[in-house]
């Protein structure tokens, strides 16, 4: 299959998903969720494939859902006539939104290593949290600026990957974590230097790959089912309806009206302007722009 936004590469016995707009930070547009889907699911149909990498092209992971232009990629899936329709966005909580088609790596029995380096900010943290390992380069940017204006949590695994201390804290602030700060709090598995995150990668996804293919995939059941015990498919409907309700308040649209008007950064100027984060965080609050990852 032809892929729009994604790439898949089959290297037995690792498949490689790697989220393909770099110029846009690899934001997320139609169709990428739904091929993402296809391609895990195409992974995980080909018995030469014991583990699964996803990482993104260029200077980012994933920068999250695009806005520009008004949130208009999406007006399919959340409008009619032009205008939200919270019957849509309500049908999205319940399995077929692009949520749960980047759960598809959760749900998979093939274990999944997300390969973070630059930004992996909004829905793009919420899209590599559903990864079974991460492991990021130790100065990239993990964060949910939605928590300040237009969203919630999606995939919840900010909430089950951190304790509750933890999990409020940045629930409520939405500031970011560089890699190694994200590793030393326990949020992802490991943070290395840049100049060592595909090799690390590639070293662990081989040393998985030498274990049986039934093992891991009962392995990775078990704890799965412990999480799901714990309500992570309600949280994960309760995500959606909030995420469509905040970006549809007063203040979202003043911020979405803002975007249209005076661009982008204008918008997340304002909104991280009083944290000093993210569009205004100092060089050494960024990552570095020389860390690219070539498709």
């Amino acid at each position: 299959m032809a892929y729009e936004t994604i790439l898949l590469d089959v290297t037995s016995p690792v498949a490689t998903i790697t989220l393909n707009r770099p110029d846009q930070l690899n934001t997320i547009v139609p169709p990428m969720p739904e091929e993402f889907e296809n391609a895990i699911t195409s992974a995980v149909n080909d018995s030469s494939v014991k583990v699964i990498v996803v990482r993104g092209a260029g200077r980012a992971f994933c920068a999250g859902y695009d806005f520009g232009d008004g949130f208009h990629h999406w007006d399919d899936v959340f409008t009619t006539d032009g205008k939200w329709d919270p019957g849509k966005d309500f049908q999205g909580a319940f399995g077929f939104g692009p949520t749960q088609r980047f759960m598809s790596m959760w749900r998979c029995p093939k274990p999944v290593i997300a390969q973070v380096h630059g930004w992996c900010v909004g829905g793009g943290s919420d899209t590599a949290l559903c990864a079974d390992l991460v492991i990021a380069a130790d100065d990239a940017q993990i964060g949910t600026p939605y928590s300040r204006m237009w969203g919630a949590y999606l995939s919840g695994m900010w909430i089950y990957r951190l304790g509750l201390t933890r999990a409020k804290e940045y629930a409520l602030t939405g500031k970011p974590l560089s890699g190694a700060e994200a590793a030393d709090i326990g949020l992802i598995n490991k943070a290395v230097p840049f100049e060592e995150l595909e090799a690390e990668v590639a070293a662990t996804a081989t040393r998985l790959a030498s274990i049986p293919a039934s093992q891991l995939a009962a392995m990775k059941l078990i704890v799965n089912q412990a999480y799901d015990n714990m309500g992570l498919a309600s949280t994960q409907t309760l995500g959606p309806i909030l995420d469509g309700l905040m970006r549809n308040t007063p203040d979202a649209h003043r911020f979405i009206e803002l975007a249209e008007t005076d661009g982008v950064r204008a918008a997340v100027a304002r909104r991280d302007g009083p944290f000093g984060d993210y569009s205004q965080a100092p060089a050494d609050g960024k990552p570095d722009p020389g860390h690219v990852i070539e498709p």
